[in-house]
């Protein structure tokens, strides 16, 4: 029989290993859901490859892709699961310090 201190000890890093790592992972992959499903035209947004770029055109709801303006008047088509980050039209950008 296993000592109850053990599988209390177990419980308890567990719990920890949940509230600061796998929560805050799941807070954020939401956020970040949300503002791609509320993305207009003319927000910044960061892709997965590091390209820095502005919503061309206002995309639907059920799009799956978006053009994205990366220079004067030179427009991609990238997938939204793409999208790292959104910066919302006239908003700072947040600066991890």
């Amino acid at each position: 029989m296993q000592d109850p201190s053990f599988l209390i000890m177990m419980f308890a890093i567990m719990a920890i290993f949940y509230f600061l790592v796998f929560r805050p992972q799941q807070q954020h992959a939401k956020k970040l859901r949300l503002a791609i499903e509320a993305l207009r035209r003319g927000d910044t947004v960061v892709t997965a490859a590091g390209i820095v770029g502005k919503v061309a055109k206002a995309p639907q709801k059920e799009d799956i892709e978006i053009a994205v303006e990366i220079a004067d008047n030179v427009e991609v088509k990238m997938v939204k699961s793409a999208i790292t980050e959104v910066r919302i039209k006239n908003a700072p950008a947040n600066d991890a310090k």
